[in-house]
């Protein structure tokens, strides 16, 4: 996009889309004892949010939001839950970690996303179908940043070398527009982030699901 300059580290700046314009905030800046940023970070699983986290809390003071309608079978949708509080409770009770994190759940309405899906049942993995239920689960990030008063909102999504970094950034980008709330755009794969968030699950023995969590990714995948 025109007249916007690429971001330095991630412990430096970053990016953020505030009413139709970039605004680049230098953190090393902010002043020690000013509060962080806000952050409302959706988080797809477990799993995914431990190196994301690791590598933000030192910036951002991170709620968690895990809010997934993709997760179609309920019990599957549960246990990744509980997998996403247990990690965040263990990481909150370590006292070498001084920053804590927040959480909370989404609505879990199924429905929400056969809405946006269906019409793509039979696209192919990583296709259409997936960037509706990327678009569907960012707005509602999105629109709960803004309502709650954070600063910012991001995804453990781009961690994924599964998921396309370029959608999920552009479709993160507009819905920040939409909602006139700041979006930390990110490709958390880079320095080696998946393979430290499955290091990281091991150490916290996190269960690791085998599908992304819709029907149609479970008929793919298996």
């Amino acid at each position: 996009m025109k007249g916007v300059k690429k971001t330095g580290p991630l412990s430096d700046s970053t990016e953020m889309v505030r009413e139709g314009t970039f605004k680049y905030v230098n953190i090393s800046s902010i002043e020690k004892n000013k509060a962080k940023p806000s952050l409302l970070l959706h988080s797809c699983c477990g799993p995914c949010s431990t190196a994301v986290i690791e590598r933000l809390y030192p910036d951002y003071d991170i709620t968690v939001f895990f809010y997934n309608p993709n997760i179609t079978d309920e019990k599957e949708y549960i246990r990744r839950k509980k997998t996403q509080m247990d990690f965040i409770k263990r990481y909150n009770d370590d006292p070498t970690i001084p920053c804590k994190v927040g959480f909370r759940e989404g609505p879990y309405d199924v429905s929400a996303f056969y809405r946006v899906a269906e019409a793509f049942a039979g696209e192919p993995e990583g296709g259409r179908r997936c960037q509706q239920c990327f678009a569907l689960r960012l707005e509602k990030t999105a629109e709960t940043a803004k309502i709650l008063g954070f600063d910012m909102f991001a995804t453990t999504l781009s961690i994924s070398p599964h998921k396309d970094y370029d959608a999920i950034s552009h479709i993160g980008k507009r819905t920040a527009l939409m909602y006139k709330v700041g979006f930390l755009d990110k490709d958390f794969k880079k320095n080696n982030g998946y393979a430290r968030s499955i290091e990281l699950s091991k150490i916290y023995g996190l269960y690791r699901q085998d599908h992304c969590g819709c029907e149609y990714s479970k008929k793919k995948e298996r």
